[in-house]
């Protein structure tokens, strides 16, 4: 009998640490994307500026290290040649680390698109005017990111050249 309730507690035991350590962010192998000691609010600035020089949208990338969806956009926008060169003509873009409260003031600037989940999109104009919040969850496709959805909105969002 005290050998079935060691082996039940056991059991228990093993079934509630493999859980807890289960919703625990895993470590990753993968490279950090964000700069977790960044100031959002001068990275934008810097953007902001860049962009009125190169007649630009800011692309803000809410997100964290952490996040396999936020790796996944990320590696599309590097990846994908057709979504790099509309980013790269059209946007300056800021990928904002709002991992454990970092950056609280600028995701509460912009409305707090986080509440969406990572990875969340804004767009602003060259002046810093905040033009849409996009759930990322929308432009996915099963287990990525569907390139024709997110290059659509990216041609959807683009400044128009004269």
């Amino acid at each position: 009998m005290n050998t079935r309730i060691v082996l039940v507690f056991a059991l228990f035991a093993t079934t509630c640490l493999t859980a807890w350590d289960a919703e625990a962010p895993a470590q990753s192998s993968r490279p950090a994307i964000y700069d977790e000691s960044a100031d959002g609010g001068k990275q934008i600035a810097a953007a902001l500026e860049a962009a009125k020089n190169g007649n630009k949208r800011v692309l803000l990338q809410f997100g964290a290290n952490w996040c396999g969806w936020c790796h996944k956009l990320h590696g599309l926008f590097e990846s994908d040649l057709e979504i790099a060169a509309a980013l790269k003509e059209s946007f300056v873009v800021v990928l904002v680390d709002v991992n454990k409260g970092h950056n609280t003031e600028t995701d509460k600037q912009y409305g707090h698109p986080t509440a969406h989940g990572l990875p969340v999109i804004v767009i602003l104009d060259s002046n810093g005017k905040q033009l849409v919040t996009k759930d990322t969850g929308e432009l996915e496709e099963g287990d990525h990111h569907s390139p024709q959805k997110v290059l659509a909105f990216l041609k959807e969002w683009a400044e128009k050249k004269a």
